[in-house]
């Protein structure tokens, strides 16, 4: 029961789910914490169009400033996608392969290709929708859309919907006629970490919690593979807006977005499940990775089961 005017927790949720609604515009990775599972049963509906499958290049546009160090972090994490590369589980790429488990079954195996340093803000630090299709074709087309081409934009750079209604996104233009498929992810350490960072900060609503250790030490870019992790798995099983999704293809719940603020068994809003901890460092994560680096990883939408799978 409420009292002093408090707002009772049930209604607080419902409120915050109302605030957190995407825009409808693409594919979204959504981090409000609140967004754990919705009141009707997650059931991502096949609706026939292309998924990637085989050996998919990804490349990388780096816009602004990134560090070797966090530049390392996200291709490792990349390269740990790849079934090939296999430490024992739990791994990243045993995580990765429920993507199989989508419409025929395959792997879809990245490969990391050219990498494009932006390092003087060729279109500035504030950048429209249209802008992150422009800079996402600079490396090519993508083979056809067999290949993914990944935006990623440092701490200082503000984009349409950031922060507001998305953390990163994913899409498809033509450039001379070819497709290419494309992914955005930014960082937020300086504009909402409690918002596209979480469970590395304190919730920027909601109860407050102690937020977990990040697992490479950068509150920053490993919450930039946590939304990484989200629009790449959604890019693969539903690259056209035409594979997986529950809801409006405009503003999809996907393979991840559909189990948003899902990293353990246990989860709740505000608490992101049971996960393992690094004696050493008190890190937290649930996949190891090539290099034996450490990430955490949201839950994946399982198709056999209709249930929203967790690594620990």
């Amino acid at each position: 029961m409420a009292s002093n005017g408090a707002i009772p927790f049930f209604l607080l949720l419902l409120l915050l789910f109302s605030f957190s609604l995407p825009s409808p515009s693409l594919a979204t990775a959504r981090k409000p914490w609140v967004l754990l599972q919705q009141q009707q049963p997650t059931l991502l509906k096949y609706h026939n169009g292309p998924l990637l499958k085989g050996n998919i290049t990804v490349n990388l546009i780096w816009y602004g400033k990134f560090s070797s160090s966090h530049r390392s972090i996200i291709v490792d994490f990349l390269n740990s996608l790849s079934t090939a590369k296999t430490p024992s589980p739990p791994s990243v790429s045993s995580w990765w392969h429920t993507t199989e488990k989508y419409q025929r079954g395959g792997s879809s195996d990245f490969v990391v290709g050219k990498q494009i340093l932006d390092v003087k803000y060729s279109l500035g630090k504030a950048l429209k929708t249209s802008q992150l299709r422009a800079l996402s074709s600079k490396t090519g087309h993508g083979n056809g859309g067999r290949g993914v081409n990944v935006l990623l934009t440092s701490a200082d750079v503000a984009v349409d919907g950031f922060c507001v209604s998305r953390c990163g996104t994913h899409g498809s233009g033509r450039v001379k006629k070819q497709r290419f498929v494309y992914a955005w992810v930014g960082n937020s350490v300086s504009q909402c970490p409690g918002y596209c960072a979480w469970p590395f900060h304190q919730p920027e609503y909601g109860p407050q919690t102690r937020p977990l250790v990040a697992p490479n030490g950068d509150v920053g870019v490993d919450g930039m593979v946590i939304n990484l992790a989200t629009v790449l798995a959604g890019t693969v099983t539903n690259p056209f807006n035409s594979g997986y999704f529950q809801g409006p293809a405009e503003a999809p719940l996907e393979a991840v977005s559909a189990c948003t603020g899902i990293f353990g068994k246990g989860a709740y809003p505000g608490y992101p499940g049971e996960v393992l901890v690094d004696k050493t460092t008190g890190a937290s994560y649930n996949a190891v990775g090539v290099n034996g680096r450490k990430y955490l990883v949201p839950a994946m939408w399982d198709p056999q089961t209709s249930t929203c799978k967790t690594l620990v």
